[in-house]
This record gives C-alpha cells, structure tokens and sequence, in this order.
C-alpha cells in the first residue's frame, strides 16, 4: 500500500516546471516533484549530520576529502575491472 497523498498547491518558475514536466515522463509531475523533495530533504538532513560531526570532531579537511575520493575512484575502478593490477 503506497502512503497517503495530500494535493498542494506550489509556486514556481515557469522554465523550471517546463523542465520538469518535459523530464517527468509517465509517472507525471507530481511524483518528479516529489522526488526532487524528497532529495532535497536527504542532502539537508546530510547537512545537518555533518554540522553536528565538525562541531564535534572539527572540520574535515580537503586532504582528507582528497583521499577518501582516490580510495573511491579506487574502489570504482577494480569494481568495473580497470583497476585489477591497481594496489
């Protein structure tokens, strides 16, 4: 069972919902819309987290951003078979 559904009414730029629109496909523009929320709500609630964390741990810095990067591409890498002679 999909959860409960309320219509509201938003205000918007018309290119942006020209946009979206044209992108929304068959699932239609309220549900591309709230997908977009639900996003948005995840990137702050991440934002928040990493607030709460700096104020504890100090902030993070680009060297360390760095290497958490180069371990990714890494990881991406020997995942997808171009890095199999990569240590």
């Amino acid at each position: 069972m999909s959860e409960p559904t309320q219509k509201y009414s938003i205000t918007m730029p018309r290119d942006i919902a020209d946009a979206a629109r044209a992108r929304s496909g068959p699932s239609g523009l309220s549900a591309y819309v709230a997908a977009a929320v639900a996003r948005q709500i995840e990137r702050d609630n991440l934002n928040e987290l990493i607030q709460v964390a700096e104020a504890e741990h100090g902030p993070v810095t680009e060297d360390e951003v760095q290497a958490l990067r180069d371990q990714l591409h890494q990881a991406r890498a020997q995942q997808t078979g171009n890095g199999k002679n990569a240590a």
